[in-house]
C-alpha cells in the first residue's frame, strides 16, 4: 500500500471534498436559543452548520467519531493479493493537514457551543488524527479528563509487515472547560460492574463484526468504520444519565442513536450521506428500549442529600446509649442523645472520634463505625441509606 501524508512536501494533493450538506444550510441558532433541542432526530446536511443550528447549551454528552484523515492512496491488498475493504471514501479525504485542522476546529467550536456547562465530550481517533484533535481541543478551551485506549480484540493485521499491528484507537474525554463542575461520571456504578475495582482507562472490545455489522444487499459493509455498540454503551453508562441528550456530529449508520434508545437516553445525529441516514433510521426503529431497571443509575454518593448522624438518633434508627464499634472491634464509643459519640471522656462527631481513635487526620465515620441491630452487625451507613429512603423529600 502506497501511503503519502497529505500536505507533505512533494505529495500529490488529494481531492478536496466539499463539506457542504445536502439540504439548505440552517442559520446559526435556527432552533432558537431557548427552543427545545431536536431530540431523536437526524439533522440532514453538513455537520458544522447542523451543530450551529442547535440551541446553545442544549446537550449533555457528545460522542464524535470524525474522519480520521487516513491519507490513503491506492488500494490495500493482502499477501494473497485479495483486496482489503479499507476506508477510501471521499468523506475521509482532505487536501492538507491545514484543511483538516480547520474542519476540526470548526466542528469542535460548534459542539462546544451546544454543550451544557456540565456536559462532556468523547472523541475517538487513530494515530492519524487524534494528536491534532487533542491539540485543537485544548486550544479551544476544552479540559481533557482522560485519554482512553480502546484495545481491539480482533484488529486488522499489518499485511506489509513494516509496522506494528495497529491494535487500538484512542478516545479523548474532555469537559467544556477547566472550571467545569458537576459533569456526570457514574463512578460507583462502573466500579460495581467491574468486580468492585475502579474502571481503568484501557478498554477491551472486539471491532464491529457478525450480526451487528450492517451489510447491504450484496453483503458489503454499509459503513467502513462502524463502531461496536458495546463501546458506545460504556461511554453512555459512564458519562450520562437516563433522559440525557447525546449528540453525535458524525452519525453514520446510527450506532449512537441505537444505543441511546436502548439505554433510555435521547439522541441528536448529524449526517449528510443518504445511504447512511436510511440505514440508521431503519436500525433505530427496530431497537427495543431496555426496562428502566437495566440502565437506571443510582445517584452518586457525593450528590446524595446530607444526613446528620443526629437525625438517625432522633428518628429512632439508633438509640442514645447504644455502642458503636469498628469492624475489628478495637474501639467502642457510646452514642449520645445529641448525636455526638463519646470515646471515654472525649466527645465529638462520628468522623472526628473515628480519626482520633486511629491517629489519622480524617475518617469517614459512616463507613468506619458499626452497630448491632436484631442481633446482627451492620454498618451505620446502612442506617443512613434507610433514613434517606424513608424521607426522600427532606434535606
Amino acid at each position: 500500500m502506497s501511503i503519502q501524508r497529505a500536505g507533505a512536501a512533494g505529495s500529490r494533493v488529494q481531492k478536496l471534498v466539499s463539506r457542504t450538506g445536502l439540504q439548505p444550510v440552517p442559520r446559526p441558532g435556527a432552533f432558537g436559543s431557548m427552543a427545545a433541542a431536536p431530540v431523536d432526530q437526524i439533522l440532514v446536511g453538513d455537520c458544522i452548520h447542523s451543530l450551529q443550528s442547535l440551541p446553545e447549551a442544549s446537550v449533555d454528552l457528545v460522542f464524535a467519531d470524525p474522519p480520521y484523515n487516513l491519507q490513503l492512496e491506492g488500494g490495500l491488498t493482502r499477501p494473497d493479493q485479495s483486496e482489503v475493504d479499507a476506508v477510501d471514501d471521499d468523506w475521509d479525504k482532505f487536501a492538507s493537514f491545514a484543511d483538516y485542522d480547520r474542519f476540526t476546529r470548526d466542528w469542535l467550536s460548534a459542539a462546544h457551543r451546544a454543550m451544557k456547562p456540565d456536559a462532556t465530550l468523547f472523541v475517538i481517533g487513530s494515530y492519524h488524527n487524534i494528536f491534532r484533535v487533542g491539540a485543537i481541543l485544548q486550544d479551544l478551551g476544552f479540559w481533557i479528563l482522560n485519554d482512553i485506549v480502546w484495545r481491539k480484540a480482533n484488529p486488522m493485521p499489518n499485511f506489509r509487515g513494516r509496522r506494528f499491528t495497529n491494535a487500538h484507537e484512542t478516545l479523548i474525554w474532555a469537559s467544556k472547560g477547566a472550571n467545569a463542575k458537576g459533569y456526570t461520571f457514574n463512578y460507583e456504578a462502573l466500579k460495581a460492574g467491574n468486580e468492585d475495582c475502579q474502571l481503568r482507562s484501557d478498554w477491551f472490545f472486539p471491532i464491529c463484526t457478525g450480526a451487528e455489522r450492517l451489510k447491504d444487499a450484496k453483503g458489503k459493509k454499509v459503513h467502513p468504520t462502524q463502531k461496536p455498540e458495546a463501546l458506545l454503551a460504556r461511554v453512555m453508562m459512564a458519562a450520562s444519565k437516563p433522559g440525557d441528550v447525546v449528540l453525535d456530529p458524525f452519525f453514520g449508520t446510527g450506532t449512537t442513536g441505537a444505543v441511546a434508545k436502548r439505554l433510555g437516553r435521547r439522541f441528536i445525529g448529524c449526517e449528510r450521506d443518504p445511504g447512511y441516514i436510511a440505514a440508521a433510521r431503519e436500525r433505530i426503529a427496530a431497537v427495543e428500549p431496555l426496562p428502566e431497571a437495566a440502565f437506571h443509575t443510582p445517584l452518586p454518593k457525593r450528590q446524595e442529600k446530607r444526613v446528620a448522624f443526629a437525625s438517625l438518633v432522633e428518628a429512632g434508627l439508633i438509640a442514645a446509649g447504644a455502642e458503636l464499634f469498628d469492624e475489628k472491634k478495637r474501639w467502642r464509643v457510646v452514642v449520645r442523645a445529641d448525636g455526638a459519640v463519646a470515646l471515654g471522656d472525649i466527645v465529638g462527631s462520628i468522623h472526628k472520634i473515628g480519626a482520633l481513635a486511629q491517629g489519622l487526620p480524617a475518617c469517614n465515620g459512616w463507613t468506619f463505625w458499626r452497630c448491632v441491630e436484631n442481633g446482627a452487625e451492620i454498618c451505620i451507613d446502612d442506617l443512613r441509606a434507610r433514613y434517606r429512603a424513608a424521607a426522600p423529600g427532606e434535606e
